[in-house]
C-alpha cells in the first residue's frame, strides 16, 4: 500500500497541516520522513499531521512521527495528530504505556504486534 499527502499551510496562523492517505510504513516511511522534515523547516509553530485516511502505520512510522515531535520540541514549535481512527489511535495508546520499555525483540516483531492491534481494532 502506498501513502499519499497533501500539505496545507496558513501561515497567518503559522499552521501547516498535512494530510496522510494510506500507509505509513517501512516502504513509505523514508519519503515521509522527508517531507515532514521540510515541513518543520518552513518555521510554522503548529504542524499537524491529519491521519482521517491513514489505514495502516507500523514502527517505522511511528519512529519518523516521534523523531519529528522531539525536533519540534526543540524548536519551540508543535507536532500534533488528529482525526486518528481507533486502530490508529490503539497503537498510540500502546506506544504510551510502554514509552521506556523494550518491549519487543526486533522490529519485525514489533510489526507484527501492530499489525494485530490494529486489525483487532478495525
Amino acid at each position: 500500500m502506498k501513502l499519499d499527502t497533501r500539505l496545507v499551510t496558513d501561515p497567518d496562523r503559522s499552521v501547516a497541516r498535512l494530510y496522510l492517505a494510506g500507509a505509513l510504513n517501512t516502504d513509505t516511511a523514508p519519503a515521509f520522513e522527508q517531507e515532514l522534515q521540510q515541513v518543520l523547516a518552513s518555521g510554522l509553530q503548529v504542524n499537524v499531521l491529519d491521519m482521517r485516511d491513514l489505514d495502516y502505520i507500523s514502527s517505522a512510522g511511528l519512529r519518523v512521527i516521534f523523531k519529528a515531535a522531539k525536533q519540534a520540541r526543540e524548536a519551540g514549535q508543535r507536532l500534533a495528530a488528529s482525526h486518528r481512527k481507533p486502530h490508529i489511535e490503539k497503537v498510540f495508546e500502546i506506544l504510551k504505556a510502554l514509552p521506556d520499555m523494550a518491549v519487543f525483540a526486533n522490529d519485525q516483531e514489533l510489526d507484527d504486534y501492530l499489525d494485530a492491534m490494529q486489525a483487532r481494532s478495525r
